[in-house]
């Protein structure tokens, strides 16, 4: 069967859409992405604009079209932290499911955490022991870690990157006092979740998922050895900190034009690099291995868990 899952984050909506069968894992067949950056669209009581919802409306209504003539028998229709904490959530969320024709489900953090690894213990295997994960998206960050497909601990603060862009780096290029800002708010956000996490085995391997990540992988990391640099890529600590201030000295406009930075990051990859120097550093992690799952695959294999492959009987 093809299913699908449309993920409404705080930077895309994004259609992913696969074939899955018993045992076997899911082969994607689709994947369709909308720019919006909501968190430009946030007035100063945290609602949606109503420019912002209407831009949301119509990528949530081609993403159905599109789900539509890819022929998926079942969508499932996710939002996370942008959708979840705006003033005007109710509202918006009501128009999302009137374009959709279904329930919208809105994810919490921490069970936004808790599918995105389930996404990363799958891909990495049983034998990868223990893991720490961290996804930066648009609005929050998570942060999970454990030895089972379920993590012992899982957080959700919000430091993403859209968020942190607009609150302390609205300038462009932004200036090294605003760095600086960013920097300590970031360090104090995420002092008492190290401090949570401490009492947890050291991990065997430490994880980043979500597309900044990759972006920002692409820029100051390299392929882990025997791999290529689709299947895994190696993010140290050392590089990111060196490309931080390198990065916040250029236009967001020629970004693009390095490694990994795609259109759509060039404006909140500055903040995105930030946050997640001060969260591998507070966690005592010198590098961290690139999944290339995340949210919209840990969405799709717990609905898939949750099916009956039986056959009928005669």
């Amino acid at each position: 069967m093809r299913l699908g899952v449309l993920d409404i984050g705080s930077n895309t909506v994004h259609l992913l859409a696969a074939d899955v069968h018993p045992g076997g894992r899911p082969l994607a067949t689709t994947s369709q992405r909308t720019v919006l950056r909501l968190m430009r669209y946030l007035d100063a009581d945290g609602a949606i604009t109503e420019e912002g919802v209407r831009a949301l409306v119509d990528a949530v209504a081609e993403a159905r079209r599109t789900a539509e003539a890819e022929g998926v028998d079942e969508l499932l229709a996710t939002a996370t932290s942008a959708v979840r904490e705006a003033t005007n959530g109710p509202e918006v969320i009501a128009r999302i499911e009137a374009a959709l024709g279904q329930e919208l489900q809105v994810l919490g953090g921490e069970t936004e955490a808790r599918y995105t690894f389930l996404a990363v213990r799958r891909w990495f295997g049983w034998a990868a022991g223990q893991i720490l994960l961290f996804d930066i998206g648009g609005g929050s960050l998570e942060i999970a870690a454990g030895a089972d497909e379920l993590p012992d601990a899982a957080e959700s603060v919000p430091l993403g990157a859209g968020r942190m862009t607009v609150q302390f780096l609205p300038e462009d290029p932004p200036g090294p006092d605003a760095i600086d800002a960013l920097r300590a708010h970031a360090a104090s956000v995420l002092q008492p979740v190290a401090e949570r996490f401490a009492g947890l085995p050291r991990p065997d391997h430490v994880v980043g998922s979500s597309k900044a990540i990759r972006s920002l992988a692409k820029l100051a990391g390299y392929p882990a050895p025997g791999w290529s640099s689709i299947e895994k890529m190696i993010l140290p600590r050392k590089e990111l900190k060196a490309w931080i201030p390198r990065l916040a000295r250029i236009p967001a406009e020629m970004r693009q034009e390095l490694p990994g930075i795609t259109a759509d990051r060039t404006f909140q990859i500055v903040a995105g690099a930030v946050v997640l120097h001060q969260a591998m550093k507070i966690m005592d992690v010198d590098e961290l291995e690139v999944s290339p799952w995340a949210l919209r695959e840990g969405v799709l294999l717990r609905y898939i868990e949750s099916l009956n492959w039986n056959a009928p009987t005669p």
